[in-house]
This record gives structure tokens, sequence and C-alpha cells, in this order.
């Protein structure tokens, strides 16, 4: 199975969390005197995996409407960081593969430590995710949300089979159980959080163990949560390689382990 980030794992093998990145900077911040942009208190962070053929199109469009990004580059095999520099972001490689839990502690905490932004946001290397969703979901976080989760569910204009759908439905059932945050999609790579919230995440697991756990994580006692409309474009390239449906079964035996073995919330 071809691998990847969002929904569709990766290099599932344990990896140490503290294996240390190597950092290359390209083109991340703000030319000096430039007047701050509209979406300056928001750092994106992208987990890329032998994404050469699309990475680059999705970092620019980002960098392009003024928001600064970390791409993660979990040990890729192709060209993917030449992709991201040529795109203008922070780039960070692993020496080996972490996995998508992996990657995402490693953006998280980057953000926290070369950024001052106030919120941060996980965004698909594939195509699935769309800009506008994104900017949609900085102006809901505003509000005073801790945490903003996109949701294919709210509306109707993300296009998938039933049996993915009922996949991903009984899902986030499971993960709702005893769970004090009802959501409607459990299992979401959109995703935007506090700089506070990012500081407190700790993920254990590095492969795609690590969906369940942080999902409890954004979801704890005392934090604001909101879900909001977005619109996952399935496409010919991110159908390939991330074979969707598999994946979905997947989630679904991942997030029952996660729930049989920690037993919900105390």
């Amino acid at each position: 199975m071809a691998h990847g980030h969002g929904e569709r794992g990766h290099g599932d093998q344990a990896q140490p969390l503290g294996t240390a990145p190597q950092l290359h900077l390209a083109q991340a911040g703000r030319p000096d005197g430039q007047p701050a942009g509209p979406w300056d208190d928001t750092v994106v962070v992208v987990r890329v995996y032998n994404e050469a053929p699309v990475v680059r199109g999705v970092i620019e469009q980002l960098v392009q409407a003024g928001l600064a990004v970390i791409a993660v580059d979990d040990a890729s095999t192709d060209t993917s960081a030449q992709e991201i520099d040529a795109a203008g972001a922070l780039r960070i490689s692993h020496p080996v593969n972490l996995g998508a839990g992996g990657a995402l502690q490693t953006g998280y905490e980057a953000a926290l430590r070369f950024t001052d932004a106030r919120y941060i946001a996980c965004f698909d290397a594939d195509g699935q995710h769309q800009l506008e969703d994104l900017l949609s979901m900085i102006e809901r976080i505003r509000e005073g949300y801790d945490v903003v989760m996109g949701s294919r569910f709210l509306d109707s204009k993300t296009t998938m089979s039933p049996l993915r759908k009922l996949i991903l439905r009984l899902a986030t059932k499971v993960m709702n159980r005893r769970s004090g945050t009802q959501l409607t999609d459990a299992h979401n790579g959109l995703r935007l959080i506090t700089r506070d919230v990012a500081a407190r995440i700790r993920l254990s697991h590095t492969g795609m163990a690590y969906a369940s756990e942080l999902e409890e994580q954004l979801t704890g006692p005392g934090l604001r949560v909101v879900e909001h409309p977005v619109h996952i474009l399935y496409t010919d390239y991110s159908r390939a390689k991330g074979q969707p449906l598999l994946n979905s079964v997947n989630i679904l035996a991942d997030t029952i382990a996660h729930r049989i073995s920690h037993g919900g919330r105390s």
C-alpha cells in the first residue's frame, strides 16, 4: 500500500519522537517593512511524505494567501524536499520516517519554537483540503474557540461512497463514547488550534494510532471546541496514493482498539 498523511497512514513502525529533525530555511517569514497581513496570526503545518507531484502547488496557494507554512518532510525518498523549498515554506526534515503522528508532533513543536503564531493549523499535502475552508476556520477560532475541527458531515459538499461514510460515522460514534465533546467527524485532518493547546499536545503514537489520541487531547475538559463544515476533495491522485476506503477501515479498527485499551476518560 502506498503511504501518505491525512487519513492515509504511513510508516506505522515505531520510531522515537525525540529524533532530532534537520531544519532548512527557505523563504519563511514576511519581509522586513511589509505591512502585516490578515492571516499573520496563523501558521500552517503541512506533513509531507513522498508528495512531490502535488506538494508545491498546495504550499504555494497557502503562501500566496499570506500564510506562513512549516512543512515536515517525513524522510521522503522523492523530490518532495526540493518542491517544498521552491514553494517558500520552512522545511523540517526527519532523518527517519516517523509516520503521521510523529510528523504532526514535530510540526507543532516547530510552530511553537520558530513562530509567535497565535493559531496553528494542520493542512494535508495531497490537495484534499481547501484554502477557503481554512480561512473560514481562522475567522471562526478568532471568536474565542480553542479548537476548530473540520467536518465532512455538516453539509453535502464532500462526495464519498456510502460504505466509506458508514465506516467513518461508526468510527466517530465509537470515539464519542464517554467523550465530553460529541463530534460528527472525529478523524478529519483539517484542524486549527490555539498556541496554548498546541503546547500541551503530547503524541506517543507515531503512526495512524495517533489520531484517536489526538482527538482526546483536543476535546478535553475546559476546551472550547467547535466543528466547521469543510469540503474534502478526493482526487484521483489522493485515491491512488492513499486507498481511502481501506484506510477508513483502519481508522475504525484503530479507534476501537484505542477505546478498549484506554477505556475512555476517567
